[in-house]
């Protein structure tokens, strides 16, 4: 959960400062907050946090300077439970 928690600060941090507006900057800004609060949760459902991932690589994943913040919270979820497979 640390390595999540982290990965969630630490994005955040780095959209806040990212100078450039896009399209779906609040998406991004709204499920960075709900990851949040999944991180400090004692047992987050991994399915939710999974579905926040997808959103928030889908609302920043084309600004290339958050890139290696998107990989980052994608391992600190894969470190929580299996990716489904099929």
């Amino acid at each position: 959960m640390a390595e999540l928690r982290s990965a969630v600060s630490r994005l955040r941090r780095q959209l806040a400062a990212h100078p450039a507006e896009f399209r779906d900057r609040s998406i991004a800004e709204e499920e960075l907050a709900a990851l949040a609060a999944l991180a400090a949760a004692d047992d987050p459902e991994i399915p939710r946090l999974r579905r926040s991932l997808l959103l928030v690589a889908g609302a920043i994943g084309s600004v290339s300077a958050l890139g290696p913040g998107v990989r980052e919270l994608r391992e600190a979820v894969d470190l929580l439970g299996p990716s489904p497979r099929g």
